[in-house]
């Protein structure tokens, strides 16, 4: 029995639906997007679902417009549609022809193509939507230790999440890692070689919540800092790769300029590290930047709205997040420990800059506060009380 986890965004996407012509739906392979797609497409009548990587479907498109019109009555999917891109201005016109919302749900895996093509062909038609692989809120509603460990190691990627076993699991990421290099990257336009690209992604997990040195980098790597920037754009545009940069402030401080990079999923970056099990995440040097990691990115997934940044001064002063929207300012520092303990470098960028909130998440079981108003909680506490916000 295949098991089915609802996602987060898809309420909002149903409610776009009903007041736009379509929505884009983008996110690395293997994410689940076709699998949410059908989801909501099972809940409506007339609804046709085209894989645009399957021939049969895509003989069906020879004459699009012609199909379009048989079928303007119902909502039609068009999954990885960046295999054929001149479908773009064709959209375009039966959108602006039948003037009727819920007419498409397009899928696509991250193309500086696709998005250039969507988003100047289908402005003010469409709405974006990104679907990551499966958040902590998506499989726990509540603190469930062995459902976080198991999400922790394995990754939020479907296939990995839900295998049967650690070494099923790991074995799917390596092979996903390998399909991504040698498949996914030249179909999405990009001509970087794949060993090249495997050696720069591998370097990154090693570097995970760590400063990012494109000059150096390029030293060790025998390339220049502009092709190092490349690198990180085309990871970065692929979903798998995160750019945290560094706060921004009037202060008097010499903060730090450089940017932080954290491998997205937890489970690929275990996988590119060679870690297979708990046992081999708990004894390796990048166990307390993984549970940053995965932090980090459950918070900034929900909460595309709000300005993301890492607080550090030449003095040692830092914070791992800061968030802020209108004048809300909260800081955020990830704690791998079950009895964190925090550093004068958190406590001075406490006192230097002004937060409304302080939290440390930490695998704790319950919320507790310490000294200063500062809140030691789990990450679906923290997660909870964040979106609770954003109603």
């Amino acid at each position: 029995m295949q098991i089915y986890i609802n996602r987060i965004i898809t309420t909002k996407i149903r409610q776009k639906l009903e007041n736009m012509p379509g929505v884009v739906i983008l996110g690395p392979r293997q994410s689940g997007k076709s699998t949410l797609a059908k989801a909501i497409i099972s809940k409506i009548g007339d609804a046709i679902y085209l894989d645009l990587e399957r021939p049969s479907d895509v003989n069906k498109l020879r004459d699009p417009e012609a199909f379009f019109s048989l079928n303007s009555d119902k909502l039609i999917c068009l999954d990885e549609i960046q295999r054929v891109p001149e479908l773009f201005p064709i959209l375009r016109s039966i959108m602006d022809e039948n003037k009727q919302n819920g007419q498409f749900i397009i899928l696509g895996s991250a193309s500086p193509d696709l998005i250039k093509q969507s988003s100047e062909t289908l402005a003010g038609r469409i709405s974006y939507f990104e679907l990551t692989p499966f958040l902590l809120r998506e499989v726990s509603k509540d603190h469930h230790s062995n459902t976080l460990r198991k999400l922790w190691l394995r990754g939020g990627f479907p296939r990995s999440y839900l295998a049967s076993n650690d070494k099923e699991s790991f074995e799917w990421r390596l092979d996903f890692i390998r399909t991504f290099l040698e498949r996914d990257i030249p179909q999405l336009g990009f001509r970087t070689p794949a060993k090249t690209l495997e050696r720069f992604w591998r370097i990154c997990a090693h570097l995970h919540g760590q400063l990012l040195n494109s000059s150096k980098l390029g030293d060790s790597m025998g390339v220049s800092h502009h092709t190092i920037k490349s690198y990180v754009d085309l990871l970065e545009q692929s979903f798998v790769l995160r750019v945290l940069h560094p706060y921004e402030s009037n202060l008097k401080k010499r903060l730090i300029k450089s940017p932080k990079v954290y491998i997205r999923d937890s489970g690929i970056l275990h996988a590119l590290l060679g870690i297979e099990d708990h046992n081999d995440l708990l004894g390796h040097p990048v166990y307390g930047a993984s549970w940053e990691g995965l932090v980090i990115e459950n918070i900034l997934s929900l909460l595309p709205g709000w300005k993301a940044s890492f607080y550090r001064t030449s003095s040692g002063s830092e914070i791992d997040l800061v968030l802020e929207k209108g004048k809300k300012r909260l800081a955020i520092e990830c704690k791998g420990s079950t009895s964190p303990s925090l550093n004068r470098g958190f406590w001075n960028a406490v006192s230097e800059i002004r937060f409304q909130e302080v939290w440390v998440v930490a695998p704790v079981k319950e919320a507790y506060p310490i000294e200063k108003g500062v809140m030691v909680a789990p990450p679906h506490n923290l997660i909870e009380h964040l979106t609770e916000k954003e109603k």
